[in-house]
């Protein structure tokens, strides 16, 4: 069976109640499950939260809650293949062995059924541990610039001051939004960005990370020109 995780702790600090904060008219996790029933891809959807407000609210659409996070997996400091490997034994000890564990962070509005679909097709055809999704940079990092310490500006890469756009290589970053991946990969907590993982590649109009209240204020006006095309 394959089955999905949604990692939602309550503790929140720059967008206190992030998870369940209203964001498009519905609980902002309420996205994430809603494309995860849509897609008809997984046996359990599972939300992984230590939160009660959020339990009541991922039970209210659609998610299964079987159990409470503890709390020496609900600080700041732990991360998420924890969450993922916490899950999956848990499955494990009530019998349940799955195939293909996918992870969907809980603010990721922008997350499409069919791109989930894309990321099973692109694990299973290519034998990865992961397949997660990833967006181009809108501007070429070799020429990315820092600022000093007297508030001048200096190049990280100087050798690339007169290189043409076209000539450099196209860089990605994580997009933020769901993680295919094998349990023993999981439990193993190997790490993602390598070769042994394969991109999902979605277009940059509908990634954004959302930390701050800057954030959320663009994911906004992202979602607003973005709907209808969400499916």
């Amino acid at each position: 069976m394959d089955i999905c995780v949604i990692p939602a702790r309550g503790g929140s600090k720059r967008i206190p109640r992030k998870n369940i904060k209203l964001f498009g008219g519905r609980p902002m996790i309420e996205w994430s499950i809603d494309a995860a029933m849509k897609s008809k891809l997984f046996d359990q959807i599972i939300v992984s939260t230590d939160d009660s407000e959020i339990a009541e609210i991922a039970l209210a659409c659609g998610a299964d809650v079987p159990f409470m996070r503890p709390p020496e997996l609900s600080d700041d400091y732990t991360n998420t293949t924890a969450v993922i490997a916490h899950t999956i034994a848990w499955c494990q000890s009530q019998g349940v062995i799955p195939e293909q564990v996918c992870c969907i962070y809980a603010t990721a509005p922008f997350i499409s059924p069919m791109d989930l679909i894309r990321g099973l097709e692109v694990l299973t055809k290519t034998g990865s541990d992961f397949a997660f999704s990833v967006s181009s940079y809108a501007f070429p990092i070799q020429r990315a610039i820092k600022l000093s310490k007297d508030g001048r500006v200096e190049m990280f890469q100087p050798e690339h001051f007169n290189t043409r756009s076209q000539d450099l290589v196209e860089a990605y970053h994580d997009a933020g939004q769901f993680y295919w991946g094998r349990p023993e990969a999981w439990l193993a907590d190997k790490p993602i960005f390598t070769l042994a993982s394969s991109p999902v590649i979605l277009p940059r109009s509908r990634v954004q990370d959302i930390d701050t209240l800057e954030d959320w204020a663009r994911a906004e006006l992202m979602f607003k020109a973005n709907q209808g095309e969400l499916a």
